[in-house]
C-alpha cells in the first residue's frame, strides 16, 4: 500500500514540477532528506514527473487526491514546507473529493495530528452510522474542527 506523498518542486519560472514518493508520508519527514544535493532524496522520490509545470494553485484541486495522497511536500529555494493530507469524506463510494492540508513538522506534531484526526473522525463515522448524524453535517464538522484546531486548509479535489 505505502504511505503515498506528491512532492511539488518550484522551478525558476514559479510553476511546479510534480513527484511521486510511496514512502515519503510515513514519518513526514521526507522534507528533511531534500535539499539542492540530493532533490529526489536519495531516491525516496520517483525521477519522473507525475505532472510538469503545474501552476501552485492548480496543485491541490487537479492533482492531490485525498483518497491517495497522505502528504503533500512544497520545495522552494527557502526550504521544504511539509503538509499532511487528511481525508475529510466518510464513504469513497459517493465521492472522496474533500481534502485538507495541515502544515506540520515532522515528530511529535505530526504523531499527535495524526492520532487526533483519525480518533475524531472515528467518532464522527460511528455516530453517522448509529444513523443520529448525517454524513455531509459530519464532514463538515470534520472540517470546521481541522480548521479551527491546527489551521487547515479544506480544498475540493476535482482530478486532472
Amino acid at each position: 500500500m505505502g504511505h503515498r506523498a506528491l512532492v511539488a518542486d518550484e522551478r525558476p519560472d514559479r510553476l511546479y514540477d510534480l513527484r511521486y514518493s510511496h514512502w515519503g508520508a510515513t514519518k513526514l519527514d521526507l522534507g528533511e532528506r531534500i535539499d539542492e544535493g540530493t532533490p529526489l532524496a536519495d531516491g525516496a522520490v520517483d525521477e519522473s514527473p507525475v505532472a510538469e509545470a503545474v501552476a501552485g494553485e492548480r496543485i491541490l484541486a487537479d492533482f492531490l487526491d485525498p483518497c491517495r495522497y497522505e502528504a503533500l511536500y512544497l520545495v522552494r529555494d527557502d526550504g521544504v514546507d511539509a503538509y499532511r493530507v487528511p481525508w475529510l469524506e466518510f464513504d469513497e463510494h459517493r465521492g472522496g473529493d474533500r481534502g485538507a492540508i495541515v502544515e506540520l513538522e515532522p515528530g511529535e506534531a505530526d504523531r499527535e495530528f495524526r492520532l487526533w484526526f483519525r480518533a475524531t473522525k472515528t467518532v464522527l463515522a460511528d455516530v453517522v452510522e448509529m444513523g443520529q448524524f448525517p454524513r455531509h453535517a459530519a464532514r463538515t464538522y470534520l472540517e470546521a474542527r481541522v480548521v479551527e484546531e491546527y489551521d487547515g486548509i479544506p480544498y475540493t479535489y476535482r482530478g486532472t
